[in-house]
């Protein structure tokens, strides 16, 4: 199991065929931000879920009481690059709100259950956040 910059030195290079699969039937993709005070490519490894076209994330952090810095910088400008397995595209970001939040959030715990651990260890609420094609 690789962790972020060798998850994504390996995922880059191998087009996804090394990394796309985080464990078993647990997806990753790369997602390319703007450092919101930096102004500099971030890249991260994030889970995801694929529904009805739409990619679909969770902040969790971990369970942390702070948003990922990823999070942060898709608020900031959610126009972003990502790669999911060898196909690299734009999308949209936004934070899924009221009954949208309420369908994804199980589907997102179906396919990473730990999330819902981590919704217990935090004050929080983790942002369900989807990306759309431009």
């Amino acid at each position: 199991m690789l962790f972020q910059q060798a998850h994504i030195e390996a995922y880059e290079s191998s087009d996804g065929k090394i990394g796309h699969e985080w464990m078993e039937g647990v997806y990753t993709l790369v997602l390319h931000t703007v450092g919101r005070t930096s102004g500099a490519v971030r890249k991260f490894a994030v889970l995801y879920r694929e529904v009805d076209g739409h990619y679909v994330l969770v902040a969790s952090r971990g369970g942390m009481d702070t948003h990922p810095n990823w999070y942060l910088n898709l608020v900031a400008q959610p126009e972003v690059r990502v790669q999911v397995a060898a196909e690299r595209f734009t999308v949209r970001a936004h934070t899924a709100e009221g009954p949208e939040r309420a369908a994804l959030w199980p589907l997102m715990v179906e396919a990473f259950p730990t999330y819902a651990e981590y919704q217990q260890m935090t004050s929080r609420v983790l942002p369900v956040v989807v990306l759309t094609r431009v």
